[in-house]
């Protein structure tokens, strides 16, 4: 057979594929709850019929799990099969993986955090959904796609770096690729878009997960992103309202006040959240902040309060979906108050769903005893129990709750999904300056280079490791390449050495990681690399060496660097941003990306040049 016939060939077969593998996914209806067809409003209202006060309580609680392997006579395995058998639980919250690390002083440099694996992910969910007499909905945090948590999953980037591409059919496909993949492993529901304007330069919880500044766009990108989602048969949660996007304490381990007035609010924090209630997204996740123009209890967030979520989420805005609290365990809530506790004050402030409870016994424990002393009545409980399963016949689960483990590898992962990531990261490219028009560069194969990987600190890399990819695609196109490390932890020494030294190769590039958790002491470089990479800006002017600051994480970071001659941006971390930005200094893609953020004193939102 040729080689054109062949490709021709398999071309056709993967479109059949694709149409065959599509029609074999669950039906999504965008229909509300009131318009239930009546096999489906029937299951609901006989499920609900048969259920205990103490069963609709277990609906409201979602707990979580690992997606890495979990055997059936395992311990863990025995203490899912009690929340979801005994305690009747309405559904898990599906991480990736974890592993121990020692919690030691001088050399912290272990990190815990795995990626699951689809299979064994797929496996659990599906033993689970057997042993439950009600179907269960299964959620995840699947901003950046399935492979976010789950490995061989396609990774998307940042939302910011859809921003930066400003393509809602981009949007569009990553959020109904991200639901194929989801649903084919057997999980209904993203906790995604993230709709919070982000523009505090110092947001250390939201930063690159908003897609920019502009209510506008990031209303008009969470808008196509739930379509596809739709489209892709799952449920879309949009998040954090009433807005995270102005706040600069993480509220997983403190409480950030914002002080805005509610028309400032109307204005920029709560638009997109109306744009995607009129895209049609299911749910809303409620924020651990504090908003004392809204709420006049002292210290109470967002998430525990009556005035917000019932006064605002459900009657000014007139959403019907299902509220879901962020998670419980995060420290905005569990440094103040009980497991019990929060869970009956998220419960009377109308929200639908406790998320991620540190215990969800006790969680459970906490609102019965509320209902057996009148605090919470049993209306309250019966609605947020006849939202959830409303939301389960949607996805048809009362018809079908198990997913085929032979069809998962023609849906997760892949070459075409992969593809549609690819573009997104091209496209958001953004060359901030370019003052001696080195990029592209034009470099014989024989050039020597340096290669700066700088990190913000060399801790906690456990999926990723920085500059893993792009060394190899330097070393692809130009083999003399000679590559170091640098952190926080460089001796002075060895930095006046790199220094002293970097006249000797044709052109230097730096790649800067710097992630926007302040947790371990993110958020900056350390000043002995800022001072490194702008006196090089000097240096490699003087002596013609052409220079490249590539960003990762974080586009404030180039804040610090003022002086810097070329500064592109990529908005993401891992290995497709890191191979698809040295293609971009090669010349092999274009560049035309443009800032969904200000840069105060630097540059204004929509600035990007074109190569």
């Amino acid at each position: 057979m040729s080689p054109p016939l062949r490709t021709r060939l398999r071309a056709i077969t993967f479109v059949i594929l694709a149409m065959v593998v599509s029609a074999g996914l669950p039906i999504y209806s965008q229909q509300n709850a009131s318009t239930l067809d009546p096999e489906a409003r029937t299951w609901v209202m006989n499920t609900l019929g048969t259920m205990s006060v103490d069963q609709q309580i277990g609906q409201l609680i979602m707990p979580s799990l690992l997606s890495t392997y979990t055997g059936s006579d395992t311990e863990t395995f025995d203490s899912l099969v009690a929340l979801a058998h005994e305690q009747e639980v309405g559904g898990f919250l599906v991480f990736g993986g974890r592993e121990l690390a020692p919690g030691v002083l001088l050399n912290p440099t272990y990190g815990t955090v795995t990626l699951g694996q689809p299979m064994s992910a797929m496996s659990l969910i599906n033993r689970l959904q057997k042993i439950a007499r009600v179907p269960l909905i299964f959620s995840s945090d699947f901003e950046a796609g399935v492979g976010f948590r789950i490995s061989g999953g396609t990774v998307f980037p940042r939302a910011m770096a859809f921003g930066a591409a400003g393509d809602e059919r981009l949007a569009y496909e990553a959020g109904r690729i991200t639901a194929i993949e989801s649903r084919s492993i057997g999980v209904h529901v993203n906790f995604a878009p993230v709709v919070d304007v982000n523009n505090n330069p110092r947001n250390p919880v939201i930063n690159t997960r908003s897609f920019g500044e502009d209510p506008a766009l990031v209303g008009r990108l969470a808008s196509a992103y739930i379509r596809g989602t739709h489209d892709g048969g799952m449920l879309a949660t949009v998040k954090h309202f009433p807005g995270h996007g102005d706040t600069d304490i993480d509220s997983h381990v403190g409480l950030p006040i914002i002080p805005h007035s509610r028309e400032r609010l109307q204005l920029l924090e709560w638009s997109p959240f109306r744009d995607s209630i009129a895209a049609g997204v299911d749910g809303v996740m409620t924020a651990h902040i504090v908003l004392p123009m809204l709420e006049p209890e002292e210290g109470v967030p967002s998430t525990l309060s009556r005035t917000v979520v019932e006064g605002v989420l459900r009657d000014e805005f007139n959403f019907d979906g299902l509220i879901f609290t962020d998670s419980m365990q995060m420290g905005a809530i569990s440094n103040k108050w009980s497991t019990e506790d929060a869970a009956v004050r998220a419960i009377l402030a109308g929200n639908d769903i406790i998320l991620h409870p540190a215990d969800a016994v006790a969680a459970i424990n906490g609102i019965r005893a509320a209902v057996e002393t009148g605090q919470v009545s049993l209306e309250r409980i019966r609605e947020s129990a006849t939202r959830v399963l409303e939301m389960k016949a949607r996805l048809g689960l009362h018809r079908n709750r198990f997913v085929d483990s032979e069809r998962l590898p023609e849906r997760v992962g892949g070459r075409k999904h992969g593809s549609v990531a690819d573009r997104v990261s091209e496209q958001a490219m953004t060359l901030l300056s370019d003052s001696r028009g080195d990029i592209p560069f034009r470099l014989s194969r024989d050039a020597t280079i340096l290669y700066l990987s700088v990190l913000d600190r060399p801790s906690g890399w456990r999926i990723g490791a920085p500059s893993r990819t792009f060394i190899a695609e330097l070393r692809d196109r130009w083999p003399n390449v000679t590559a170091v490390e640098l952190s926080d932890q460089t001796s002075r020494q060895a930095i006046d050495l790199l220094r002293s030294t970097s006249g000797q190769f044709d052109a230097i590039v730096a790649s800067v990681f710097v992630r926007t958790t302040p947790r371990d002491g993110g958020m900056d470089l350390a000043p002995s690399l800022v001072s490194l990479l702008e006196r090089l800006g000097g240096m490699t002017e003087v002596r013609h060496q052409p220079f490249a600051v590539v960003l990762f994480g974080s586009p404030y970071t180039a804040l610090a660097l003022p002086s810097v001659p070329a500064l592109l941006l990529t908005y993401d971390f891992y290995d497709r941003a890191e191979r698809n930005a040295v293609r971009a200094l090669a010349g092999e893609s274009r560049i035309g990306g443009r800032l969904p953020v200000s840069l105060p004193e630097m540059f204004p939102r929509g600035h990007g040049l074109d190569r």
